[in-house]
């Protein structure tokens, strides 16, 4: 076999779409399609996102970003005067600022991978750390909202109150009665809804327990159920449930149900810059790769998350029938 048929062999096995030496860099419409997909595969995974006050990055604006906090007006109890205006009102913002912080990982593959692969390998890589990516980013948000300071105890099936976390027992479900006091806490620190409901996120075991209950809707249910969160399974005591297996879950099997309103935190946006793609070719390496054996690809990104109003943000401890199968998270 001379060598122009060994190159065209070798050509016909490598994947199209692999980067070769001869590439200066990635072309604006690959790069841009490598971003859309990791964008993509990360979305479904940002369930602790998806409710938050957004902000975009902020480009060359140093590490800082705000988040605003408007307060509400007082009652204005003092009757009219005929004919005289009276002194309006100012809207009163407080300005929040948080530090962003970067993340990312990467994969690595050697030039046989992408001669010998079957399978489009950037692509698979893409996808695997996409997935990655919108875990690590949901956790980062997550572990945020899991700090806020109002803290309910769902108490004992006979009824007695629970104070500490240590002393919640198996009996110490969520239940709609539960439920129902979060709401009347939130509705009593005045939190806004967010589309006419408070929004919980919830472990699917400690959903579980609260599934069961006969007033319990499950999303297809709704009157209209093409307009549902992602994630969403069902609604109950004014409360619309979105269902994760990242819902935070402590020691001993105690879960963390997040029920909340609107504007009770705020997170930075991941496309314009909080989340991209970092593609390697081949050769990019210079003399760290003196024969072009290596390619990579990874991800990046800035962000943060801040609780904004502490009273709109309420976390449930509970525990479940299911709680002795699980590990903390």
């Amino acid at each position: 076999m001379n060598k122009k048929m060994l190159r065209i062999g070798y050509q016909f096995f490598a994947n199209p779409n692999t980067n070769v030496t001869t590439d200066t860099d990635l072309s604006v419409e690959n790069k841009t399609f490598y971003d859309k997909s990791l964008i993509q595969e990360a979305t479904p995974n940002l369930i602790h996102n998806q409710f938050g006050q957004k902000r975009p990055i902020p480009k060359n604006g140093g590490k800082k970003i705000e988040f605003r906090k408007f307060a509400s007006l007082p009652k204005a109890t003092t009757p009219l005067t005929e004919g005289v205006t009276p002194d309006g009102k100012k809207l009163s913002v407080t300005a929040i600022e948080a530090t962003i912080a970067q993340y990312g990982d990467y994969i690595v593959q050697s030039d046989m991978l992408e001669l010998s692969s079957i399978d489009n390998t950037i692509v698979e890589a893409t996808k695997i750390l996409g997935n990655q990516a919108g875990l690590t980013l949901d956790t980062i948000t997550r572990n945020v909202l899991q700090g806020g300071t109002n803290v309910y105890y769902a108490p004992k099936s006979d009824g007695t109150a629970i104070t500490s976390r240590t002393t919640l027992d198996n009996t110490c479900k969520l239940t709609v009665d539960v439920v129902k006091r979060v709401v009347a806490i939130l509705k009593k620190n005045n939190a806004p809804k967010i589309d006419g409901s408070y929004i919980g996120i919830v472990h699917p075991f400690a959903a579980y327990d609260l599934m069961s209950d006969p007033a319990w809707v499950e999303a297809q249910n709704y009157a209209d159920p093409t307009k549902l969160y992602e994630s969403e399974i069902g609604k109950i005591a004014g409360v619309r449930f979105v269902e994760s297996s990242e819902a935070k879950v402590y020691e001993d099997g105690v879960f963390g149900t997040l029920i909340f309103g609107a504007g009770a935190y705020g997170v930075t946006e991941i496309e314009g810059g909080g989340l991209q793609t970092i593609i390697k070719q081949k050769g990019s390496a210079g003399t760290a790769d003196p024969l072009d054996q290596r390619s990579s690809i990874g991800w990046k990104a800035a962000t943060v998350a801040e609780r904004l109003v502490e009273p709109y943000l309420m976390r449930v401890e509970s525990k479940s029938a299911l709680s002795g199968d699980i590990e903390a998270n």
